[in-house]
């Protein structure tokens, strides 16, 4: 990012078994060249994943490998435990993001409007690959039952583009280890006294075969932290 616009943006990368698209992911979130440092987290995958990221040479790009596998949630926390930018975007390891949405997810921080933007892939005009229908309506009902106890109008609760100022580190602390991350961070911010945004973003969603991990197990788990993190976690924890 440049010196005149003075945010530094760190781009975190949770990895699981993405062989296929960590190399290209990497080259695409460089290719935008805002980001001031890429952390990736290796969640002890099998495919080789693992170790193309223990050859990466590359000052820009920081690799930490957990023991086990963990999930999305536990890779996120040891990934923001070593952040140095002002402003975090979280980026999945997969294709289905697109790093060109950047400039357009950080801007209202930048300008001073947000503390946090969802980049919203039912929101705006932009290019959607077409591939699920029960996984958009499944998606688009956890997002309403959530703005139900957030009192948020989101239209993207379950968004993988996350974009937030790093200040916020400090006030809250991510509990669950999958992809409960989504409903859990929403909840604890929607407590908090900051500024939400959401801008439309493409997206590029895999099929099952080509990859895609998230399946009704995790949609029973989101409904799960929607509640707990709502009505039964303090604000403050």
């Amino acid at each position: 990012m440049s010196s005149a616009e003075g945010l530094k943006l760190s781009v975190v990368i949770p990895a699981y078994n993405e062989r296929g698209s960590i190399e290209e992911i990497i080259r695409r979130v460089k290719g935008v060249g805002v980001a001031h440092e890429i952390i990736i987290v290796d969640d002890c995958s099998t495919d080789g994943t693992r170790d193309y990221l223990a050859a990466v040479d590359d000052a820009l790009v920081k690799v930490f490998f957990h023991d086990r596998n963990q999930g999305k949630g536990a890779a996120l926390r040891t990934a923001l435990s070593s952040v140095t930018g002002d402003i975090i975007i979280i980026q999945d390891a997969d294709l289905e993001y697109d790093p060109q949405d950047y400039c357009r997810l950080i801007k209202p921080i930048q300008d001073g409007k947000a503390d946090v933007v969802y980049g919203s892939r039912f929101a705006g005009g932009e290019l959607h690959r077409v591939v699920f229908f029960w996984h958009m309506i499944g998606n688009k009902l956890l997002t309403f039952l959530s703005n139900m106890l957030t009192n948020l109008n989101l239209t993207d609760m379950e968004t993988g583009y996350k974009a937030f100022s790093r200040s916020l580190l400090s006030r809250f602390t991510i509990e669950e280890n999958r992809f409960g991350f989504e409903p859990e961070f929403t909840a604890k911010v929607a407590k908090m006294d900051v500024r939400i945004f959401e801008v439309g973003i493409s997206y590029s969603g895999r099929s099952y075969k080509e990859g895609k991990k998230i399946n009704w197990k995790d949609g029973f788990s989101a409904l799960r932290c929607i509640v707990k993190y709502n009505l039964f976690t303090p604000a403050s924890r």
